[in-house]
């Protein structure tokens, strides 16, 4: 049996809050045809513009993956975009009345159960998958991502923080829409209490708050309820990279390890994946994985 991409099988909708903007924004997302891809929607601008989730139409990476093309900008999308991968969407519109997706709780469990309500609809267009026959490899200043081949997408994680409560966490994961389901897609954003003062002194993370983040002062997690996973930390990350690695257009067959990065660097990575052409073909499948 052929392996068939798959859009949702009803519009729905949430709205929350930018995480820098502050700014109230609705998000509808839609179903979308064969071949069509992710595609984000400006409804709130003249003509709706639109762009592609691709990693070609990333414009910055500082605080979060933002894209653009056409006159629109579309920013923190890498949460809902793991969503989506993780749940198997290949072809979806996604209509926003704002520059920045809603943070929601900081995880992509929101969307993810979003998704869920809206249900899948199989459709008969086969997906397509880059299969990596040889390594490929990145690594600058003590970060790294290297993928290497294998016959299911599979992410090995690892963070390194000077600081007591992470300290450094690894983990191991097949990506299937179970494991992501019931092991990652929860797992929130994080940062320290300090950093969020300063990005609020420069007018940003203005949506910023305990409700859409893990947030640190000292040796405490200062959330109500603590942290959701003990390496929710080293999870968000791998979330983070399903999100910024289903940017590439297709879901990759390959075992990718990444050390200290972030969505700069995966993004230099997937730039370095592209254009090494004889490292990986593209195909589709007829059996394992779903």
């Amino acid at each position: 049996m052929k392996h068939h991409q798959q859009t949702i099988n009803a519009p729905v909708s949430c709205s929350g809050v930018g995480v820098h903007s502050g700014k109230t924004v609705s998000l509808t997302i839609k179903p979308a045809p064969v071949n069509h891809g992710i595609r984000f929607v400006r409804r709130d601008l003249p003509g709706h513009p639109g762009v592609a989730a691709h990693f070609n139409n990333v414009v910055d990476t500082s605080l979060a993956t933002v894209i653009g093309a056409e006159g629109c900008i579309v920013s923190t999308v890498e949460h809902l975009m793991a969503g989506l991968a993780g749940m198997s969407i290949d072809n979806a519109i996604v209509e926003v009345d704002a520059y920045e997706l809603p943070i929601m709780d900081g995880s992509a469990g929101p969307f993810t159960q979003l998704i869920k309500s809206a249900g899948t609809l199989r459709q008969e267009g086969s997906k397509c998958y880059f299969k990596v026959n040889e390594p490929i490899s990145l690594s600058e200043n003590g970060k790294s991502v290297t993928v290497y081949p294998a016959d299911e997408f599979r992410i090995t994680c690892t963070i390194a923080y000077d600081h007591p409560l992470i300290g450094t966490q690894t983990c191991d994961f097949v990506i299937s829409r179970e494991t992501f389901e019931q092991e990652i897609c929860a797992a929130r954003t994080f940062g320290f209490l300090h950093e969020v003062e300063m990005m609020k002194r420069y007018g940003l993370a203005r949506g910023g708050s305990l409700d859409n983040a893990v947030v640190i002062d000292g040796n405490h997690v200062l959330n109500e309820g603590g942290l959701r996973y003990p390496d929710e930390f080293v999870r968000h990350k791998v979330l983070d990279c399903i999100g910024d690695f289903s940017l590439i257009g297709m879901p990759i067959m390959g075992h990718v390890v990444a050390s200290k990065s972030g969505h700069a660097f995966n993004h230099a990575f997937l730039e370095k994946f592209f254009k090494e052409k004889g490292s990986w073909e593209t195909c589709t499948l007829t059996s394992h994985p779903a």
